[in-house]
């Protein structure tokens, strides 16, 4: 196992030919929290295909393969606002063969090097993602800011999926969390 120091990673931008297997990659990734929480679900793709489009399309998404050593090993969608310097994570995996190795935090670490004037970062993650949580909170300095759940619902699509959620339990709860980046 590497530490983070010995993980050297790069991000490429994804072009429109690898979206279908980039998208196909990120729904295995997510897919496996879901299974392990609450056991195999065929409800079809998480998430839903249209909702990770949505996130490719956006007109401030950049979108990357993460590779680290010169192998590609996850990706992440980014929005990247140059105004207001309030950058969001829309989607980050890595494929679960590199699981605890260090690549994660160094992906992390890579991305506030690559935007050096965000001001906030943000991003969601399911509640039962206790792994997410830990890491964004204990490792990389993020605090929760929010929980949209049935009695404090997301009013600026910050969840994902619309209707499809209220069939599905484990997408109708998501802490919110923001990264204050230090003042230069």
């Amino acid at each position: 196992m590497k530490n983070e120091r010995e993980n050297s990673i790069e991000f490429i931008p994804v072009e429109a030919e690898d979206l279908p297997e980039f998208r196909k990659l990120l729904q295995e990734s997510f897919a496996i929290a879901v299974i392990e929480s609450f056991g195999d679900k065929s409800e079809g793709p998480i998430p839903p295909d249209e909702v990770i489009q949505e996130s490719f399309n956006a007109n401030d998404a950049e979108t990357y393969h993460i590779l680290c050593n010169d192998k590609k090993v996850g990706g992440v969608v980014l929005r990247i606002n140059n105004e207001t310097h309030h950058n969001k994570m829309d989607w980050f995996f890595l494929s679960p063969a590199h699981s605890g190795s260090g690549i994660s935090f160094a992906t992390w670490k890579a991305i506030e090097a690559k935007y050096p004037t965000t001001q906030v970062w943000e991003l969601v993650t399911p509640y039962f993602e206790k792994r997410n949580i830990h890491f964004y909170v204990n490792k990389c300095g993020f605090r929760i800011v929010e929980f949209f759940n049935t009695y404090h619902s997301d009013s600026h699509g910050h969840q994902r999926g619309g209707e499809k959620d209220e069939q599905m339990p484990h997408r109708k709860e998501f802490f919110r969390f923001e990264k204050v980046m230090n003042a230069e």
